[in-house]
């Protein structure tokens, strides 16, 4: 089953609508527009999981990760709509109805809008460590959510932290016939 996020903008209100699944590798996208939103000072967010089959834990750590910078601004907040018994499940289970509310019904969207970000020129290695970035401060925001996350997600957090401090440019593994012969003359 594909999977897109839908944006859009009604009044003060930003609307996310998630169709299949969100997962780790739609999260970037939806943290990158949250962030664009909140500095064009936008502080109310919905996100609409009528159509949403599934989500990871970095997906729900990156709709936390929004919910948890509006608390810190003291202002607005993040509501899930048309919320489904499996992602109701999912999200009390990781105890996200703490930081903000879930309802099965709400008002009805928007017109929305594909979240399509243009694609920036990085090398396979930095794509990597950014969306291994995202996920670890995903399942940050999780653990700050509701500390007894926190024994939920040691595990994954410990690898993301430990690979993410491996990470070295693919350059640096050149094998050594291809490195120069003789050094540069003074």
């Amino acid at each position: 089953m594909d999977s897109s996020i839908q944006v859009g903008v009604s009044g003060p209100t930003v609307w996310v609508k998630v169709e299949g699944k969100g997962s780790f590798l739609n999260s970037g996208n939806l943290k990158e527009f949250a962030r664009e939103m909140l500095e064009r000072g936008y502080r109310e967010f919905v996100v609409d999981l009528a159509d949403c089959s599934m989500m990871d834990s970095t997906f729900m750590g990156t709709m936390a990760t929004v919910a948890l910078r509006l608390r810190e601004l003291g202002q607005g907040h993040l509501k899930v709509v048309h919320c489904g018994n499996r992602c109701q499940e999912l999200l009390y289970g990781v105890r996200l109805d703490q930081i903000f509310d879930i309802h099965a019904n709400g008002a009805r969207p928007p017109e929305y809008e594909a979240l399509e970000r243009p694609p920036r020129v990085q090398s396979p290695a930095d794509g990597k460590r950014e969306q291994m970035g995202t996920m670890l401060e995903a399942h940050e925001a999780l653990c700050e959510a509701a500390p007894e996350n926190i024994l939920r997600f040691k595990d994954v957090l410990d690898f993301l932290k430990r690979d993410l401090h491996q990470s070295v440019p693919e350059t640096l593994h050149l094998p050594p016939k291809q490195l120069p012969n003789n050094p540069p003359s003074k």
